[in-house]
């Protein structure tokens, strides 16, 4: 891709939210670019609050149309910490493992972030949760109303590595 001097300037803020970790969770989003706001968010019946909130900043850059410069606000250290001291690159690098006997978690999701930040100019910009900043506390907001939806989806790559729960009690 082509570096593009005319980069449009976006503000990303993105939460995730889990009841139960692992248990039904979702993300929330809210994207800015001058007087424009536009405001994501979805849930999923079986997932962690990890996963949601690097759900929350894939979805968030994903919605982007062009290469932008963006300053993406996350309450999540392990969203900003991953992404800015390299730990995820060097996770990448060694194979998805985060030692010699420790598997990194949410490969999956990493590697969807690591292409969006290679397609955009992005900043991680960590924010203190629940602390009145008010586009964060937006976005725990729509997290929070997306994990209590009746419809929820499925975070497939999820819960096919780990333990589903049931639907139905044995007795059914």
């Amino acid at each position: 891709m082509t570096r593009n001097s005319t980069c449009k300037d976006v503000i990303i803020y993105t939460d995730g939210a889990c009841k139960g970790n692992p248990g039904p969770g979702g993300y929330g989003v809210v994207l800015l670019y001058g007087d424009h706001r536009k405001e994501l968010s979805a849930g999923y019946r079986f997932t962690t609050n990890n996963r949601m909130e690097l759900l929350a900043a894939i979805k968030g850059l994903s919605a982007l149309k062009s290469r932008c410069k963006v300053n993406l606000y996350s309450d999540s250290r392990y969203l900003v910490d991953s992404m800015t001291k390299g730990w995820v690159r060097r996770w990448k690098a060694n194979n998805w493992m985060r030692n010699k006997n420790e598997v990194a978690q949410n490969h999956d999701l990493w590697e969807d972030l690591l292409n969006l930040c290679a397609k955009h100019i992005v900043k991680l910009i960590w924010v203190p949760g629940h602390k009145g900043n008010i586009e964060n506390e937006r976005c725990d907001i729509l997290a929070v109303d997306a994990s209590m939806r009746s419809q929820l989806l499925v975070d497939h790559n999820f819960e096919n590595q780990n333990d589903t729960p049931s639907l139905f009690s044995p007795s059914e």
